[in-house]
């Protein structure tokens, strides 16, 4: 590194620790607010409250380290502007280009450490933190059906390769990943019920089973009809053999990780549990696009980091005359939080259109990467 790239690294670094934790501090007492309703029910005190709320912290590091790089690049660079020191940087040869380079160069810290609490960290905390809650409420996990949540399980199963549909029920899901009240209605390759299973619980056993316990297995027999009778297809006559097992392995292409995009929202999980789960949907004939969107724009965040910082570069050249840096840097917390809004509304829009999840999110980042590079050579012109 140069010397003034080591000075503007120090400067943008130690501002954008310091904006980070500001806006953290502010977003932890909000969400602690929101917290306390449920402080009271059950076990959950407030102690669990405060707990929850320190576990969801560092996915709020990562929805806010773009707009915190942003907020400190604009600070670092209006003061430098107030004190004329980028004055004397591009006196003494620094050209926009290169100036432009060496603030990317800084930001690449900034991005691997956007993805390691977006890969690693976050999701982590997060189903921690959803665990911690709900086993101090003392609840279960369930979708807003009464019944529970469905889920669609297709694989090969039997010995001559036949396909076995599964529609699974499963009542509820403790935070431990264990479930309980599950039903399996099982279709074969015709999509003729064939098999119904009854199970008070499971757990999963890898690799690609679970383990049931107290399972009713009820088989259906197609019954020949009588002699001289039209089968009617309408109205199938079977023949039902029931038997009760203490416990039962079911092979399965479902997992936790499947069953926790219920504890934690797809913008949420990693990109590998999301690429799992889009996986067991496109093999079940399911729609995915909030996930592909949703996977995309995890992929794509990072570099927001980018696309702020050239956003930031154009203030280093207005000079006091032009603006207070207190004016500056509320004008850069606005532009950040347009970039989060329209960031959110797009993939929205983008879902609700069937839009290329690619395209959906990446055209925020693009917009504001453009208007950046326009204002850059503007204030360079001017």
């Amino acid at each position: 590194m140069r010397i003034y790239e080591r000075y503007f690294a120090r400067q943008i670094y130690l501002t954008f620790v310091f904006i980070l934790f500001a806006f953290s501090g502010l977003f932890f007492f909000f969400d602690l607010i929101n917290e306390l309703n449920s402080v009271g029910h059950g076990n959950y005190k407030f102690q669990y409250a405060v707990l929850r709320v320190a576990l969801q912290t560092p996915s709020r590091f990562y929805e806010i380290i773009p707009v915190a790089a942003l907020i400190s690049a604009i600070y670092v660079f209006a003061q430098m502007a107030a004190n004329s020191e980028y004055t004397i940087f591009r006196v003494s040869g620094l050209a926009t280009n290169r100036a432009l380079r060496s603030l990317l160069k800084i930001g690449i810290p900034l991005v691997i450490v956007t993805y390691l609490i977006g890969e690693v960290v976050g999701p982590y905390t997060d189903q921690l933190s959803e665990r911690v809650r709900l086993e101090a409420l003392g609840s279960s996990v369930s979708t807003n059906f009464q019944s529970g949540v469905w889920v669609k399980d297709t694989l090969t199963e039997r010995a001559d390769g036949e396909q076995v549909t599964r529609f699974v029920n499963v009542g509820e899901l403790r935070p431990d990943a264990t479930i309980s009240n599950v039903r399996i209605y099982e279709f074969d390759s015709k999509f003729r019920l064939s098999n119904v299973r009854i199970a008070q619980s499971g757990r999963y056993q890898p690799p690609g089973h679970w383990l049931l316990t107290g399972v009713t297995d009820t088989q259906l027999l197609d019954v020949a009809p009588a002699p001289g009778t039209p089968a009617d297809a309408l109205n199938p006559v079977y023949r039902a053999t029931q038997v009760t097992l203490p416990e039962y392995s079911l092979r399965s292409e479902l997992t936790p990780q499947i069953l926790s995009v219920l504890l934690v929202s797809p913008d949420r999980m990693s990109m590998f549990n999301l690429f799992r789960y889009i996986q067991h949907l496109t093999e079940n004939h399911q729609d995915t696009q909030r996930y592909e969107i949703a996977l995309w724009r995890k992929l794509l965040y990072p570099f927001a980091v980018f696309v702020m910082l050239v956003l930031s570069l154009p203030f280093a050249y207005l000079h006091t005359r032009a603006g207070v840096v207190g004016v500056k840097v509320f004008g850069g917390i606005m532009l950040g939080m347009s970039f989060q809004l329209f960031n959110t509304l797009f993939s929205h829009i983008g879902t609700l259109n069937t839009w290329p999840a690619p395209l959906t999110a990446a055209t925020p980042g693009l917009v504001y990467l453009v208007l950046g590079l326009v204002g850059l050579k503007w204030v360079d012109r001017h």
